[in-house]
């Protein structure tokens, strides 16, 4: 049970776009006056695992908006990849075959994950990891409670990952954004993680213990509903709020949330949403 004191930030998936616009909505509240990166607990998911490890590893927002905005490859490769229709496909029949069991979903989609992967049809284990590696600002878990959330592929049980685990952070973030179907599973301890957005696209229900919880979801709409971040932080017991992209966010961030071509202009339509936001967001924060 977290102190009536304190303050969450969840950070939820949502691909290279899903990094960008949270990145720009972070520096831009900061602009505005309202420093999220404070926070008691970050949450992160997928693409949220991302920014979260680097928020919290001393990163400055500006710093890195500044990254989201450089020339593509500044930073290390950025292969580009997309959600096509065949895994669109699957996880929409995984879906509505699991219904409302979230481990049954995550078995399903971690099967598929596994067959892709030893198939050939994913980049190695190895080659995603260092591509995760270069996105991070540092490699060690930081002295903050970050959480990153994976599922495991074989039993689709939630996983919450923290430095207490001892596990290297690169391999938790990069089990936390592997998408089934287009990254391989991660394996941590012998065991193969998928992407913790199979479970939820925020994991927001980590934080709903905290007194003020801000969400940031580059994914609005989760199916079912339940799954999404406002219905998990319904019941919570604190003051909460959860941030989407708005109209120009999601022209900026477009059909594929895994071009990087669209990294610099999300994340210049997530800092300009920010200033739209800022007066809700800092009646919750405090």
């Amino acid at each position: 049970m977290a102190p009536m004191t304190s303050r969450a930030l969840v950070l939820g998936g949502g691909g290279i776009t899903g990094i960008a616009w949270e990145i720009g909505m972070l520096h831009g509240l900061a602009e505005a006056g309202v420093d999220l990166t404070g926070a008691d607990l970050v949450v992160g998911t997928s693409a949220g695992s991302v920014v979260g490890a680097q928020m919290t590893n001393g990163a400055t927002t500006e710093q890195l908006y500044g990254r989201q905005l450089a020339p593509l490859g500044t930073h290390g490769p950025e292969p580009s990849f997309a959600i096509g229709r065949a895994v669109t496909a699957q996880w929409v029949w995984s879906a509505l075959r699991a219904g409302r069991d979230a481990e049954d979903l995550g078995r399903r989609l971690g099967a598929y994950a596994v067959r892709a992967a030893d198939s050939g049809r994913t980049p190695s284990e190895d080659e995603r990891v260092a591509v995760i590696r270069d996105r991070l600002v540092s490699q060690d878990w930081p002295d903050r409670d970050l959480r990153v959330t994976a599922v495991a592929a074989d039993t689709g049980e939630f996983r919450v990952f923290s430095a207490a685990d001892g596990v290297p952070l690169v391999r938790a973030v990069a089990a936390s954004c592997a998408v089934p179907g287009v990254y391989p599973p991660v394996t941590i301890d012998g065991r193969r993680y998928i992407d913790g957005g199979t479970r939820s696209s925020a994991n927001a229900d980590l934080a709903a213990t905290y007194e003020r919880v801000v969400a940031l979801t580059p994914i609005a709409n989760a199916f079912p509903a339940s799954r999404g971040a406002a219905a998990q932080l319904r019941e919570a017991t604190g003051r909460t709020t959860v941030v989407a992209p708005d109209a120009e966010a999601r022209r900026a961030i477009g059909k594929n949330v895994l071009d990087p071509s669209a990294r610099a202009r999300t994340a210049q339509a997530g800092f300009a949403q920010a200033a739209q936001v800022a007066d809700a967001v800092a009646e919750v924060w405090g």
